[in-house]
């Protein structure tokens, strides 16, 4: 019990230590006043180590430091006996002249603590001026053995102590050591420096040399820079005008020195030259010509009419809709109006936020410049631009800070806005406006958009409609949270099409393993679904149908391609275009190709059933399949590395990320976070691998849907379903022979080596009857025909039917008879 009390009551004084060094701490106005005194006090000393140079202190106030108490003695110091102190103290028996650096090292220090400067640098500054003031100290006291007034009694006594233990050549070499780790460490002096140092004074000597080799010219030959020529035509020479020099040449000196040479002018009169042109005759000459035929070949006839351009011009472009020419696109009225007066805009909330904002930033020492506030339908963005020397990066950290003073859910900030110079802050509204399917619909950006398979996805934060194609994407991953939207996102993609696509332009296969979310689809199976053949449904809610199904799709894709390549073109537009035009034959199996979109309602449940059988076609399907029409939608409420591999992810680009419950998920969505910070109820981040945006998903409810599948359904439709290729997979078994004659010579000796071991293996046989792995492999078909071992069961063994030899005895004497 003792050591105990004594172990709490050691704890209890190291919490008070603790609890008066934090009471220590210094507050503003106490590190302003504290760095005021330093200065003064740099300043003082300044004076007063001066003074002492100056007016021989060293020689006329020593007397008078040491009765410093009598007033009657006069000191010399500029500052006085406190300052003749001072200088006796920290000068003449401390450093010597090396004591003016401690007035910088206090200056300094007042600064920083005035100024509420970092003190990293500062801790830097004290060490190496220490340093300084050591290394200058002891060198004075070296060299200047006769003025201790330079080197101070410390700098004098300890260049004596080093002396009495390493000499005097020891005590030079230690002091230039250590102005060489000064130089190095403070000046950043370098090998480099000083060889650049040595190469430029190099080439100046040279070109100095130079200089004093080359013939001495006029002094006004150097100094040609700037000059004005003059030429007078009166005179016999030419003026040269400098700034400072005028000088003359003469042009007899130009003249060549050589004998007999010829004058040269050098002011030559042109004259006009006169030329008379004569008649000339020409003697008649005999030239033989031989004949010269040039022959003009015809040009062929250019049939403007072939087969294909006939039949345009007979019967038109084909029409793959004709099957269904009276068919209905679904009108707007089938959609629920959810909100008629637009957004409203509360500007005593835009006003209190953009307040609360702005003080938060302030409290941090982050002053703005501007802020501008674009109202959305669920979020409002407030665009800030801070002023100059502001890091993004503290902006950034003060997310949750934010989020506090506005007591809201689901602050994001971006920093910074790509293509703007301004850092957003996502604020959700109080009053959010709900994004009606119906408005976005009847839009004109989707209305009038000229994409392949265009997708109205919602709105975004400055209101406009938020329009993709999905034909460019080429796939779509869509994830989040149970419940935040991610079913009624997939409606808001089918209803898209449905209002934009006419049933022979596009295919639906849906998989739906909760068996209630795309169930209503069912009514336009003969319309827009597709399906395996003998298949009741067409809506797959059996995971079992689910690999069958993708491996259709393969076989589906493979065919296409096949198409493409007799039709020589690459993707599936140019194809059908080529198709319209009738250049290709439908007796050589080419046919309108219709979009096919695969959507998976839940993705992680098929990953969990079937695993490498789902994930394995999926993946080839996204990897081929974009230029032959066929695109994947695939929505998990699950988003984690095993459900969304990063096979998966390299071939889906376009992302869609609802709600999510943390960063981790966020990122394996996005691949960057943000997604934790939705405000749930169709609020979601789209990102098609560059910028990400913030969107509010169109909301439509399920007698929406009801309604426009009804108003399809009760249309003319084709007779089936979209019937895709049949799959024949691989059997699970191998065809066995079941033929006694047939068998091993070995059949019986294997059977009773696995009857023993209890273990069906082909490696077992291996090694217990020196076999190669093919005739080990033929034993265990023979031995699985035979029912003495179970079915293939991937990496385990196979079950052994028979217990034990006595069975097995009896059951080939069962086969005998």
């Amino acid at each position: 019990m003792a050591k105990t009390t004594k172990k709490e009551t050691s704890d209890k004084k190291n919490e008070s230590k603790a609890e008066t060094l934090k009471s220590w701490k210094l507050t503003k106005q106490q590190k302003f006043v504290l760095g005021c005194l330093l200065v003064l006090f740099s300043v003082a000393l300044l004076v007063a180590f001066i003074s002492f140079y100056v007016n021989g202190q060293w020689q006329s106030d020593q007397s008078a430091v040491s009765q410093i108490g009598d007033r009657t003695e006069i000191v010399e110091n500029w500052l006085g006996k406190f300052g003749a102190y001072l200088a006796d103290i920290i000068v003449y028996r401390g450093f010597g002249l090396a004591s003016f650096v401690l007035v910088r090292l206090f200056f300094l220090t007042g600064l920083f603590l005035a100024l509420e400067m970092s003190t990293k640098k500062l801790k830097s500054i004290w060490f190496w001026d220490l340093f300084a003031i050591i290394i200058v100290s002891v060198l004075f006291g070296f060299f200047a053995t006769s003025a201790p007034e330079l080197g101070g009694t410390i700098g004098y006594e300890l260049n004596l102590f080093l002396q009495d233990y390493i000499g005097k050549t020891g005590t030079l070499l230690t002091l230039l050591f250590g102005l060489i780790i000064y130089l190095i460490f403070k000046i950043k002096l370098s090998p480099e420096k000083i060889q650049s140092y040595f190469d430029s004074t190099k080439k100046e000597f040279k070109s100095e040399l130079n200089s004093i080799k080359t013939p001495q010219q006029p002094e006004s030959a150097y100094n040609l820079e700037e000059f004005a020529i003059e030429e007078d035509p009166e005179l016999d020479h030419i003026h040269l005008k400098t700034q400072d020099t005028q000088f003359e040449i003469n042009k007899e000196a130009l003249k060549p020195t050589i004998s007999n040479s010829s004058e040269i002018d050098l002011n030559p009169v042109v004259k006009p030259v006169q030329m008379d042109i004569k008649p000339v005759t020409v003697a008649p000459t005999t030239v033989h010509t031989e004949e010269f035929v040039i022959e003009k070949a015809e040009e062929e006839d250019i049939i403007e009419e072939n087969l294909a351009s006939r039949l345009v011009a007979d019967f038109g472009l084909f029409d793959p809709t004709l099957d269904l020419s009276n068919y209905k696109f679904p009108t707007i009225d089938l959609l629920k109006e959810y909100s008629t007066g637009g957004i409203t805009i509360n500007q005593e909330e835009l006003e209190e936020n953009k307040n609360k904002i702005v003080d938060t930033l302030r409290n941090y020492k982050i002053e703005i410049a501007q802020i501008k506030a674009t109202v959305g339908p669920s979020v409002t963005l407030y665009e800030i631009v801070p002023e100059a020397g502001i890091r993004i990066s503290k902006i950034k950290s003060l997310e949750d800070d934010i989020a506090l003073s506005l007591s809201a859910l689901g602050i994001r900030i971006i920093a910074p806005i790509p293509g703007k110079g301004t850092i957003g802050i996502e604020v959700p509204n109080k009053n959010p406006t709900m994004v009606s399917m119906k408005s976005v619909i009847g839009s004109a950006k989707f209305q009038e958009a000229e994409m392949e398979l265009p997708i109205a996805l919602g709105k975004t934060i400055s209101n406009e409609t938020f329009v993709v194609d999905l034909a460019k994407m080429p796939h779509l991953l869509m994830a989040g949270a149970t419940g935040q939207g991610k079913s009624v996102g997939l409606n808001a993609v089918l209803t898209s099409l449905l209002y934009k696509k006419h049933p022979a332009e596009v295919k639906f296969v849906l998989v739906d393993p909760k068996k209630v979310e795309l169930t209503l689809f069912n009514k336009i199976e003969r319309h827009y679904l597709a399906k395996l053949p003998d298949t009741d449904d067409a809506i797959i809610t059996d995971n079992a149908k689910v690999v069958n199904t993708l491996n259709s799709l393969c076989v589906e894709m493979d065919n296409r391609y096949s198409l493409l390549k007799d039709a020589m073109v690459r993707n599936i537009k140019e194809y059908n275009d080529k198709f319209k035009a009738r250049k290709l034959n439908p007796e050589a199996g080419h046919r309108f190709l219709p979009y096919i979109i695969l959507v998976v309602d839940e993705f992680a449940d098929l990953i969990m059933t079937a695993g490498k059988e789902v994930e394995i076609p999926i993946a080839r399907l996204a990897q081929l399949a974009r230029a032959i029409g066929i695109h994947l939608i695939i929505a998990t409420q699950r988003p984690s590395v095993n459900v969304i591999t990063g096979l998966i992810k390299a071939n889906f680009p376009a992302r869609i990320a609802f709600r999510v419950t943390s960063k981790i998920d966020s990122r394996t969505i996005l691949d960057t976070q943000g997604a934790d910070q939705l405000i749930g109820r169709g609020d979601l981040l789209y990102t098609n691998g560059n910028d990400v945006v913030r969107v509010q998903c169109a909301f439509i409810d399920t007698p929406e849907v009801e309604k426009i599948t009804d108003f399809i359904g009760s249309q003319k439709a084709y007779a089936t379903a979209y019937l895709l290729p049949e799959f024949v997979g691989e059997e699970t078994g191998i065809n066995l022979d079941v033929d006694i004659s047939d068998r091993d010579t070995l059949f019986r000796e294997a059977a009773e080596i696995i009857v023993n071991a209890q273990q069906g293996s082909a490696s077992l046989l291996q090694r217990k009857l020196k076999l190669g792995y093919n005739r080990a492999g033929r034993l265990i078909d023979q031995l699985e025909a035979a029912g003495i071992v179970g079915p293939f069961e991937g990496s385990k063994a196979r079950s052994v039917n028979i217990s034990d030899l006595s069975s097995l005895d009896q059951f080939f004497n069962n086969e005998q008879n």
